[in-house]
């Protein structure tokens, strides 16, 4: 993280932050909803074993630095409640490159929340840690995402057909992306 940079990223509506153990019943009830998981890289059996797992590992994770995936909890401002979580990955292999998602609970789930966490998430990247390119990958039945995606300005740079083998069968892949000089936050 840089200096002075805060982790908390604040919008209108949310506030994204580290997730932290008060937050995990909230993260596994939706989690473990079929229709969340469905796209996702887990399935409804995720647990609350599965949530400490993944705290615990979120321990020296650092936004801005490359490696593993950051989840920032995207919680109401208005009452505190977790609405759903960002993913954040800065590439490894590559410079100035990092990859998205975003998840939340069915209930929050149409008004708007989606595109907001991401494009804050996204504008913090560009800004205060150099992002050159910002890609996300979806499932290409997952129309809600993409239309969030495309909402935000991405492009859908690729449509691989059948090349992922995903939960038990061959799934068709697409990859947006956005680069920091076309970026224009919503």
């Amino acid at each position: 993280m840089l200096a002075g940079v805060s982790l908390t990223i604040h919008t209108e509506r949310l506030s994204l932050r580290p997730l932290r153990a008060e937050d995990l019943a909230a993260f596994v009830a939706y989690r473990s909803e079929p229709e969340v998981a469905r796209y996702q890289s887990w399935d409804e059996r995720y647990a609350m074993a599965d949530a400490e797992e993944l705290l615990a590992a979120q321990q020296g994770v650092e936004l801005g630095r490359p490696g593993e995936w950051l989840q920032l909890a995207a919680v109401a401002r208005a009452g505190g409640e977790l609405c759903g979580d960002c993913a954040v990955r800065i590439v490894a292999d590559q410079p100035a490159t990092a990859e998205v998602g975003v998840t939340l609970a069915p209930r929050h789930q149409g008004r708007g929340l989606a595109s907001e966490a991401l494009a804050a998430v996204m504008t913090r990247l560009f800004d205060a840690h150099a992002i050159h390119r910002v890609y996300a990958q979806a499932d290409d039945r997952n129309t809600a995402v993409h239309r969030v995606l495309e909402r935000l300005g991405l492009r859908c740079e690729a449509r691989l057909v059948e090349a992922d083998w995903f939960k038990g069968e061959w799934t068709t892949l697409r990859t947006y992306a956005v680069l920091r000089r076309e970026w224009r936050a919503p």
